[in-house]
């Protein structure tokens, strides 16, 4: 799933292919990608519109229009923008198009079909489920070591688990979490509430370097992810544990392992984040 650094990514591109452009219309090929209004209204409304901005809250996408109207959209797994010119051969899995008026379509692709369009009032995005309730961003002065300590305290969940809850931080996905989380030498089985406030800043300012250097590159291309120029991201090759299971720590040589915690595959040396008492992932790992 595209994370922070990606969506930003798929964000700034957008932001120069359509920002002026006009829809002329939009024709929709698979139903269930348009979760609000219904497909006739959405295809109604969205003619003659103008693009006056792309921003981004969390993972989430926001495509604001002249029209005081905004289409949240999110990529889920697999989904992807792209501009075609009028005529060209339309890819498979491309779900909704949308003609605009200087004779470009914007295409949305979405391999997995878990992605999601809503066109909504700029005044009725607090209320859309799953956008009110984000937490603070990682590069966001309301994300700091007090806010994380209130946000853990008393938490029996694992610090993974805690760290994936779009409510504690808004866009932080599998990769990045397990990749703070070896930065600050933390096994993603500790319980939250059992990290200490030198813990507690160490992570924060990790979470902060991790997101910023991986928006510098662009994100990471460990699937499918690419912006809207069709660009992969730079950041795969800075991974020191995600994606790297069997190979030798960066750090001490000890190979990296993986198991899964909240439900994800997750990456762990287990050397430089020692398991704690019951850890599911446990291990000594293997010398280079």
């Amino acid at each position: 799933m595209p994370e922070l650094p990606e969506v930003e990514h798929v964000r700034q591109s957008l932001e120069v292919l359509l920002k002026g452009q006009t829809v002329e219309r939009v024709e929709v090929r698979l139903a269930r990608i348009i979760r609000y209004p219904d497909v006739a209204e959405f295809c109604e409304r969205m003619a003659g519109k103008r693009v006056q901005r792309v921003g981004r809250r969390g993972k989430y996408l926001l495509i604001e229009w002249d029209d005081d109207e905004v289409l949240v959209s999110h990529l889920r797994m697999e989904g992807r923008y792209g501009i075609a010119e009028s005529g060209t051969p339309v890819e498979p899995h491309t779900h909704v198009i949308f003609y605009l008026k200087n004779g470009q379509e914007l295409r949305y692709r979405d391999v997995r079909q878990f992605g999601t369009m809503d066109l909504v009032k700029q005044n009725e995005l607090s209320r859309l489920e799953g956008l009110y309730t984000l937490g603070p961003e990682p590069l966001e002065d309301g994300f700091h070591a007090n806010y994380l300590l209130q946000a853990i305290k008393g938490r029996k969940a694992p610090i993974k688990a805690v760290l994936l809850d779009q409510r504690v931080i808004a866009g932080l996905g599998n990769i990045y979490v397990d990749e703070a989380l070896f930065r600050a030498g933390v096994h993603p089985e500790r319980l939250a509430g059992k990290l200490v406030r030198k813990e507690v800043a160490r992570l924060v300012d990790l979470i902060r370097e991790v997101i910023g250097e991986a928006v510098e590159a662009g994100g990471s291309s460990v699937k499918s992810y690419v912006n809207g120029f069709g660009e992969p991201g730079n950041f795969q090759t800075s991974l020191r544990v995600y994606g790297r299971a069997g190979e030798p720590c960066l750090q001490c040589g000890k190979a990296i392992v993986k198991g899964r915690v909240a439900g994800r595959g997750t990456h762990v040396c287990l050397h430089c984040q020692p398991a704690p008492r019951g850890a599911a992932i446990r291990g000594r790992g293997l010398k280079r």
